[in-house]
């Protein structure tokens, strides 16, 4: 009876110790997941608008590069208005300086260039 006994208390030992690796394993597992799940919430207005705009900033320059200013800094100007909506909506405020800083250059380039409307639209 007695070597039952012990190897009954073995197993459990070895079942506690298990338990403790695998709760230790999904805690690691876990951190690792809470460092690299996004921070912003997603499918929210904020959300699309983040992404939206990050996409036209991405096609303005490449339109620009392109040598369709036109068009490259109409995308830009309105990804900028974009990001400074996402800024105030997060209360960020480098976004909202960094994005007013860059499309108002952008608004004044096109202001100060009505040539590239007569070429577009003439």
């Amino acid at each position: 009876m007695h070597n039952i006994t012990s190897k009954a208390g073995r197993l459990a030992m070895e079942l506690s110790l298990e338990k403790k690796r695998l709760v230790q394993e999904l805690e690691e597992l876990q951190g690792e997941y809470d460092d690299i799940k996004p921070l912003t919430p997603t499918g929210t207005r904020d959300w699309y608008v983040k992404w939206s705009s990050m996409i036209l900033g991405v096609v303005g320059v490449f339109l620009i590069s392109a040598e369709i200013y036109l068009f490259g800094q109409m995308a830009y100007l309105i990804s900028a208005i974009g990001w400074i909506y996402v800024g105030m909506q997060w209360g960020d405020r480098a976004i909202m300086i960094g994005s007013a800083i860059s499309g108002t250059a952008v608004a004044m380039f096109l202001i100060e260039k009505p040539e590239l409307y007569l070429r577009y639209f003439s």
